[in-house]
């Protein structure tokens, strides 16, 4: 009889650090050894948190409201893209933003 394993596949692990963005990033980040999973944590918590700092800053200002709506529908497309990418295995950046969540995840280990 084979030996159930408790530990989830790390493809599983990298799609659910993008779940609730920056909070299961986060959590992914603290909890997980694996350079793959802890990679998409920090890219998930690196891009949903500029997405919504700039999300912010322009919903408040009135003259740049409707691209706040567009950030927040290209956010939500990144957002699957991200998931269905880890979820096949890939260790995909998104452009400049992965960059420097790869580099903010050298100087933290």
């Amino acid at each position: 009889m084979a030996e159930k394993s408790s530990e989830m596949k790390k493809e599983v692990a990298g799609a659910l650090a993008y779940v609730l963005g920056p909070i299961t990033g986060v959590f992914f980040l603290v909890t997980s050894k694996d350079p793959f999973v802890r990679f998409h944590a920090m890219q998930s918590t690196v891009v949903f948190v500029v997405l919504f700092v700039l999300q912010w800053v322009l919903g408040i200002t009135i003259i740049l409201f409707p691209l706040s709506a567009l950030i927040g529908i290209v956010a939500f497309i990144l957002w699957l893209v991200l998931i269905y990418k880890a979820w096949q295995g890939d260790e995909w950046e998104t452009p400049v933003l992965g960059k420097i969540a790869r580099n903010l995840l050298k100087q933290i280990k």
